[in-house]
């Protein structure tokens, strides 16, 4: 009897092994975008439970191959005591890569702006950069092909709608704000690397401001370094928060900013603590 037990015990393992370990409540697909004709990997969380009347709030993640389990299971353990946590649940979508690797070399093109070689910071290892300078071909695919393809699954909140960027996606997402502010109301940018294109994006942040002077926005910004950034010869943490200072300047203009140095995080172990952050602070109502 106990060698058919052990017999047994032995079948179970060799059934369950080798199963791949799967988030709940996820699934993930292949868009290939009209505009720039580029593959994407897409990501979706989808929350338990019926949309409240207005929709679900949605947040979309950039670099989801490398952050989009993390943010998920955030939002899921958070949401689970909004009353508690001032999480509620969002719909998740990540835009990612064909590629198993956390950040891939697509990405540069994605997020920069087209700028001459001599205005770009060196390659760490000397070598050229990737292609760049695709950054408005990829709003485009946000905006006319990933959304209109969400809000045909769910119900979505139009006025809850945030983007995450973090790096070269802060850039992005900084960008987006700047020249488009309307498509999103809640912005956040993780270690936003304004030195990378810094003219291009000051001449960006002054049509923000123009257009702060004739009208009033409602937009919220949420800009996050790791405290051991302070040592980047890029100045990371410095743009950051004299961007929020800026920005601080038109809180009766409608745009809200917070800033936030995570104590003992870098460049990318902030990401877990910023993402926490992060769920909260697109729950803002």
């Amino acid at each position: 009897m106990a060698r058919k037990k052990i017999e047994q015990a032995a079948m179970m393992v060799k059934d369950t092994a080798g199963r791949e370990v799967t988030i709940p409540r996820t699934e993930q697909r292949v868009m290939h975008s009209r505009a720039g004709n580029r593959e994407y990997r897409i990501f979706v969380a989808k929350p338990d439970g019926e949309p409240p009347p207005s929709g679900f709030p949605v947040i979309y993640l950039l670099d989801a191959n490398a952050v989009f389990g993390t943010m998920v299971e955030a939002m899921r353990v958070q949401a689970c005591r909004p009353e508690k946590t001032g999480v509620f649940p969002a719909v998740i979508v990540g835009i990612g890569y064909p590629t198993e690797m956390p950040f891939a070399p697509a990405r540069f093109y994605d997020f920069t702006l087209p700028v001459s070689a001599a205005e770009l910071p060196s390659r760490p290892d000397g070598t050229a950069w990737p292609e760049l300078g695709g950054a408005e071909v990829f709003l485009k695919f946000i905006e006319e092909e990933l959304k209109p393809e969400i809000e045909c699954e769910f119900k979505i909140d139009s006025e809850r709608q945030t983007l995450f960027g973090h790096s070269l996606g802060g850039l992005f997402a900084l960008h987006v704000l700047f020249t488009k502010p309307t498509a999103f109301r809640t912005y956040i940018a993780g270690s936003p690397s304004i030195h990378w294109n810094k003219r291009l994006l000051l001449e960006a942040e002054q049509q923000f401001v123009s257009r702060l002077e004739r009208e009033t926005l409602n937009v919220e910004i949420l800009l996050a370094v790791g405290e051991l950034e302070k040592s980047h010869k890029s100045r990371i943490n410095d743009n950051a928060k004299e961007l929020a200072e800026r920005l601080s300047a038109f809180a009766d203009r409608g745009v809200y900013v917070e800033f936030k140095e995570f104590e003992g995080e870098g460049h990318v172990s902030v990401l877990p603590a910023l993402i926490s952050r992060a769920v909260r602070f697109a729950s803002r109502r």
